[in-house]
């Protein structure tokens, strides 16, 4: 890398933010669009340096998860077979971990008892599993190993893009290291607080949910059975997802107020509140790892693109973690986009040209902004203690229990498996 501006051939697209969304994005255009493409990944954090020539600020180590990261993530099998496509899915198999039965409670936080309304078995019509629980730090192993040895991408670590503009020929790019960088289109995937959306003039529909998310991995005595387990609490959805061995991730919603009063305890403190939420079906439980939180937010983006600029992941809708899907979501813009860029490609279309990106939003808006509304609903349903809201609650489950049609309804849909479904997520190539 120079250490004064400096101009590269162009790129076919570029790509601001490389986390998951952002090299997934990279990895799945590298392979639909063929040889000879050119994509630049671009973020502010340390970049894996890789085969297709990388200009980033210095030589920066191939596993670059951030250490002691707790989080983990339910992937669906739609995003699995996707994954599984373009080649990364091999080197997570090993760390991930199937969901075979999934059970749902509600209740007071010192009831005793917390029995099952609902119980289901979390296979497809096939008898593949319907989600997997992987933690981040492997997911971000996998991704990134598998961009650093693509020669057609080009990873950017250690800066950031500073400013943009776009005309009827392209979209030229400056970055903070001085760089600039021209390409036919610019994707956005640099979270909820978006700087690339900001700086195109999308405006977001934004609330808050007045609550933080906890999230943690704990060991426990007994094994989980691939078993994922939900306790509706009052403050908030409080969900046990098993990993690989003995040992679970917690993601855990609670009150702002007691949450941050519950992230300043001391690591004793703080197992003790979660033992009082775990409950003992599996034993005595131990810390195996950090903790970590974040502000419960749900943020839609009012356009999904504008000239030469397209949204994906948290940029476009960043969600209510109460049904695991985030991440899931992001995976589907990336599969929507990868084949609209592909056909664009083929019939000789400007991959930054208003008619592809409009029919990605068409595509994807719906899905998306009826996902948020759905979690949002569902969270103010079931975090509080109302008598009359619980009887309902509960009824409406036990209902959901004695019908196996609905039941397997449920499972397809946080499968990824109905609706109008891309290509790359049925496990075929675009």
């Amino acid at each position: 890398m120079t250490s004064s501006s400096s101009h590269h051939d162009p790129f076919d697209i570029v790509i601001g933010g490389g986390g998951a969304a952002g090299l997934t994005m990279a990895r799945a255009l590298s392979v639909t669009l063929g040889e000879g493409a050119r994509i630049a990944v671009i973020d502010k954090a340390p970049l894996p340096s890789n085969g297709g020539g990388t200009i980033a600020a210095g030589n920066a180590p191939q596993d670059l998860a951030r250490p002691g990261d707790p989080r983990a993530f339910a992937l669906s099998s739609s995003s699995k077979r996707m994954l599984d496509i373009l080649g990364i899915w091999p080197h997570l198999a090993d760390q991930a971990q199937a969901v075979s039965n999934i059970d749902i409670t509600d209740s007071s936080l010192n009831n005793a008892i917390r029995p099952k309304v609902l119980s289901y078995d979390n296979h497809v019509k096939d008898g593949e599993p319907a989600s997997y629980i992987v933690e981040a730090a492997h997911l971000t192993h996998a991704l990134q190993n598998a961009a650093a040895n693509d020669p057609a991408l080009t990873l950017i670590g250690n800066t950031g893009i500073d400013s943009f503009k776009a005309d009827e020929t392209g979209v030229t790019i400056a970055l903070s290291n001085r760089d600039t960088l021209s390409a036919a289109l610019l994707i956005a995937a640099d979270g909820r607080r978006s700087s690339l959306r900001r700086a195109a003039g999308i405006k977001t529909v934004d609330w808050d949910h007045g609550q933080i998310g906890i999230v943690t991995i704990v060991a426990h005595d007994k094994p989980h059975l691939a078993r994922a387990v939900q306790h509706f609490l009052p403050a908030g959805p409080f969900a046990i997802l098993p990993l690989p061995g003995n040992r679970s991730c917690v993601t855990w919603s609670e009150d702002a107020a007691r949450a941050r009063a519950i992230m300043a305890l001391s690591d004793e403190g703080f197992l003790e509140e979660l033992r009082q939420r775990f409950g003992t079906r599996l034993g005595d439980i131990t810390l195996d790892g950090a903790r970590g939180s974040w502000p419960l937010t749900t943020s839609l983006a009012r356009n999904y693109f504008a000239r030469r600029l397209v949204l994906i992941g948290d940029a476009a809708h960043g969600v209510h973690p109460i049904a695991g899907q985030g991440l899931n979501l992001a995976l589907r813009d990336v599969a929507a986009l990868t084949e609209v860029l592909a056909d664009a490609a083929r019939l000789g279309i400007d991959l930054g040209g208003g008619e592809a990106l409009e029919r990605y939003e068409r595509w994807r808006r719906f899905d998306a902004t009826s996902a948020a509304a759905a979690f949002t609903g569902l969270n103010k349903l079931f975090s509080n203690d109302m008598i009359l809201a619980r009887t309902l609650r509960d009824a409406g489950l036990g209902l959901v229990d004695r019908l196996p049609g609905l039941k397997r309804l449920f499972v397809e849909e946080a499968a990824g498996l109905t609706g109008d479904i891309p290509r790359l997520l049925k496990g075929e190539m675009v």
